[in-house]
């Protein structure tokens, strides 16, 4: 090979073993484990031209190289994709969502377990937005004189209630006509969209179909995606990636601060499966990160993502196999 397929070769030796044991790398070391057919001595001056390219750092004197976040772009970017995983947790996958029985949010939340599991990294879900899902089925129930229940249970799997108190006096026949012009109007629309109801000459009617329509309106704008965070006690024990203790409390602060995770996250979910290393993070609190992102689909539409959170030395590979793996059989799921 070439000086600059060496010198390729040579940095993905530093990563992968600097992934595999957290020390830094000597050049003996990769002389000795890979075909290069050239010397340490060799080694050494590649890994200073790499050293001088930015994609490696000499932590301290007389030690090794490990890669910089520069070096693990390289790395993603040249010697890895989304292949399968291996067989052991393929079937784990599999199994787990044969066997997923469960409403929308618990499902969401074993999801992130499952994948915290299977790449021994702090694991993030969010859950599908209002407006990629569609009514199934809707309903109005009367919980008391004037006060009703509106349903709507939608394609995503989740299922929306909100209570309307000034339903005003009804009679039983008069719900159950409501509760069927509400399914007829809602029916396969965005649950958002506040369709115009048909009108049915019945005053009392049209006004607990129109209550029913507005109710669950409001619960699709108020309404935020949900975050999952399946072992977020593994950042804890990753903390000698971090600069500081305090960079890893910082972390596990800004995980239960829902709102800024689902943000960024919803900020890369047009790109695809996607990796974002170290200091290629705008949040602060993620410069000792990496973020391995993919979106589920259901029904033909982006609706949630699924992602694995670490520290930039991971093994990129299983976190990309098992991201796709999860996201693909989850929006399965969710379109069944």
């Amino acid at each position: 090979m070439d000086a600059v397929d060496r010198r390729a070769a040579v940095l993905r030796a530093i990563v992968e073993e600097y992934v595999q044991t957290a020390q830094p790398v000597a050049s003996q070391s990769i002389a000795q484990s890979r075909s290069l057919g050239v010397s340490s001595a060799t080694v050494r001056n590649d890994m200073t031209q790499l050293e001088r390219e930015g994609y490696i750092v000499q932590p301290h004197t007389s030690a090794g190289r490990v890669p910089t976040d520069l070096g693990y772009r390289y790395f993603v970017d040249h010697f890895t994709k989304a292949g399968a995983l291996p067989p052991g947790q393929r079937r784990a996958v599999a199994d787990f969502f044969a066997s997923a029985h469960s409403a929308l949010e618990d499902l969401l939340h074993e999801t992130s377990q499952l994948l915290a599991r299977l790449t021994s990294h702090a694991a993030v879900v969010v859950g599908p937005q209002f407006d990629a899902a569609r009514v199934r089925s809707a309903q109005l129930v009367a919980l008391q004189p004037e006060l009703v229940l509106a349903i709507a249970v939608l394609s995503n799997g989740s299922i929306e209630k909100e209570v309307i108190s000034n339903a005003g006096d009804f009679d039983e026949a008069q719900i159950s006509r409501a509760s069927a012009m509400l399914d007829d109007t809602l029916r396969e629309q965005s649950l958002g969209s506040t369709p115009a109801s048909a009108k049915t000459g019945d005053a009392v009617v049209d006004r607990l179909v129109r209550h029913g329509v507005d109710a669950l309106s409001r619960r699709a704008i108020s309404g935020a995606e949900p975050l999952y965070v399946g072992g977020a006690s593994r950042i804890v024990g990753d903390q000698d990636a971090f600069a500081t203790a305090e960079r890893a409390s910082r972390l596990l602060e800004m995980l239960e601060e829902q709102v800024v995770v689902v943000s960024l996250v919803r900020d890369l979910l047009d790109q695809g499966l996607t990796v974002s290393i170290g200091s290629e993070n705008d949040v602060d609190e993620l410069r000792d990160c990496s973020l391995v992102l993919a979106p589920y689909s259901v029904d033909g539409q982006m609706a949630g993502t699924v992602g694995v959170l670490g520290p930039t030395r991971m093994d990129y590979q299983q976190a990309l196999a098992a991201v796709a793996a999860v996201s693909q059989q989850l929006g399965r799921l969710l379109l069944g």
